[in-house]
């Protein structure tokens, strides 16, 4: 087997990110062959070479693992939190307490109020190439709103939006397809983007004057969310494939739409009818918002 850095294979065997493998190697905690080796552009035959961190002996690449998880709203995606927030990594676990397989590590970011799909692997070649903006990955999240945005507003973030990101700097987004799937005073619209700034939905809306009350992604590429608020499942091998053929920019059927549970509104109070009407028999109903 060829030779590669020593911070690839160090990631590849699970014991950390390539950066903080990196970390490890400057600090002499890493030995190949009985040599501590601090300089970062060493090569190593995993087969060949005897490499240890921290003393343990490494054994080979790790198997890579693929998880879809649905991230309730509360936990930040990220491995560690330095304000002792509860992260994503503390949900890999099912109600029988199994662990996934593997040092998984999140694909983008939901923030800590977002829910939904999100993708956790230790691939990072394929979570490299899906958060590359050249993939055109669509992701879809359903989304309510503060007020009712009109058909000006939508055809406006339909066709993209200025939107700040960290720094200042503004960038434009990227046409976007949206659709009213529950009518309101707040109502509920499916937004399907192409991009994944930072809070870029969020951003968007604010941009023409609607403050988002509620995200959750549904869709990511060829996987729906299927699964239960902090549960996960492993991906099958198909589904796998077809999110590498995405990440290479290649078109792929979209996955049946998942039926979207919305939070039912809060209930209306009727107009109590009147004296008459009640002898006639005469019955209100409350108004019914449609299904989806």
């Amino acid at each position: 087997m060829p030779a590669e850095r020593l911070q690839k294979i160090i990631a590849a065997a699970g014991v950390a990110s390539r950066r903080k493998s990196e970390d490890l190697i400057a600090a002499g905690r890493v030995l190949v062959n009985g040599q501590v080796v601090t300089e970062l552009g060493t090569k190593a035959d995993p087969e060949q070479d005897h490499i240890r961190v921290d003393g343990k002996l490494l054994h080979g690449p790790e198997r890579y693992s693929y998880v879809v998880l649905n991230k309730p709203k509360g936990y930040v995606t990220t491995v560690s939190d330095e304000k002792k927030r509860p992260t994503v990594m503390d949900l890999i676990h099912n109600a029988k307490g199994q662990k996934v397989k593997g040092r998984v590590y999140p694909v983008g970011r939901l923030d800590w109020a977002s829910e939904g799909l999100l993708l956790m692997t230790n691939d990072g070649t394929l979570a490299n190439a899906l958060m590359k903006a050249s993939s055109n990955v669509p992701k879809t999240y359903v989304v309510k709103v503060a007020g009712q945005p009109d058909e000006a507003k939508l055809d406006k973030l339909r066709r993209g939006v200025s939107i700040a990101e960290k720094g200042g700097r503004r960038v434009r987004t990227a046409p976007a397809k949206i659709r009213l799937i529950r009518e309101g005073d707040n109502p509920w619209l499916e937004v399907t983007i192409i991009e994944g700034r930072n809070r870029q939905v969020r951003k968007m809306f604010e941009e023409v004057g609607h403050h988002v009350e509620k995200i959750r992604r549904v869709q990511y590429g060829p996987l729906a969310l299927d699964v239960p608020p902090g549960d996960w499942r492993n991906l099958t091998l198909l589904e796998v494939a077809n999110l590498k053929t995405a990440a290479s920019g290649q078109r792929v059927a979209p996955p049946p739409s998942p039926r979207i549970a919305l939070r039912a509104p809060k209930a209306l109070h009727p107009t109590r009818p009147s004296r008459a009407q009640s002898s006639r028999g005469t019955k209100t109903r409350a108004p019914q918002g449609n299904r989806h």
